[in-house]
């Protein structure tokens, strides 16, 4: 299958600034350009890091407040998150006030793993490097989203090619394929249940697909049956094996 690339759906004209541009100069770039965070890069175009406007507020957040009742006793610099907090607090440029290191994503990566790595690392945007490591764009959690807005035609046609006719060696008509709103129905009757498995599972790994209504029959369950009788030729041989 073909997933839509990151380089498809990122910005390349990216906000950025480098190790020793000033505080001042990250927020007006974050305010002028209405964005919440930017990479930071060296002289060869290298991401080296990410400012967000969290980074930002952590000076702001350590300004002490006159009317607070003062501590008696204080404990500064004891664990590493609190030693990064009064570095960023004290930041007057870029390279003191990013986070690293950095997570990125490759203009070549799929939508799905760009997603995966915003959700595991709790991020809301990724820098984007070519093949050389270099900065090319930056992508965030809006630019993933647009593959939820591919029209409806354009995911059946996928299923149909990709998955009836190139996995499985189907005929176009054998199986009906529905999608409204993204939501894909599969309807018909199979030989085997393994071609089932295969056609659902794949069909939920295309782009833009919000779920699978498994509509789908089959004549032999062939799930306990010995391997070389169970596989199905072609490409179809290895999804079996993921499943």
């Amino acid at each position: 299958m073909k997933h839509n690339k990151v380089g498809s759906v990122m910005t390349t004209d990216v906000v950025r600034a480098e190790y020793g541009t000033p505080f001042k100069e990250v927020a007006r770039l974050l305010a002028a350009h209405r964005i919440s965070g930017l990479p930071v890069v060296d002289e060869d175009d290298k991401v080296i890091g990410v400012i967000s406007e969290t980074d930002l507020i952590a000076r702001q957040a350590a300004t002490p407040d006159p009317y607070a009742p003062r501590r008696r006793f204080t404990f500064p610099g004891l664990t590493r998150g609190s030693r990064r907090q009064a570095a960023k607090a004290n930041a007057r440029t870029a390279g003191r006030l990013m986070t690293e290191p950095p997570v990125t994503a490759h203009a070549d990566d799929t939508i799905v793993e760009a997603a995966r790595t915003m959700a595991q690392h709790q991020v809301e945007r990724l820098p984007v490097l070519d093949e050389e490591d270099q900065l090319v764009g930056i992508v965030t959690r809006r630019d993933l989203l647009q593959v939820f807005l591919r029209p409806d035609k354009e995911i059946r046609d996928e299923v149909i090619e990709e998955v009836l006719v190139s996995t499985l060696w189907l005929a176009p008509r054998g199986i009906d394929v529905c999608v409204v709103e993204g939501v894909v129905t599969l309807t018909g009757h199979m030989e085997r249940k393994s071609e089932t498995e295969i056609a659902l599972s794949m069909t939920r790994r295309i782009d833009g697909v919000v779920g699978v209504v498994d509509k789908l029959t089959y004549r032999l369950d062939d799930a306990h049956l010995p391997t070389p009788e169970q596989a199905l030729h072609g490409v179809a041989d290895d999804w079996l094996r993921r499943l």
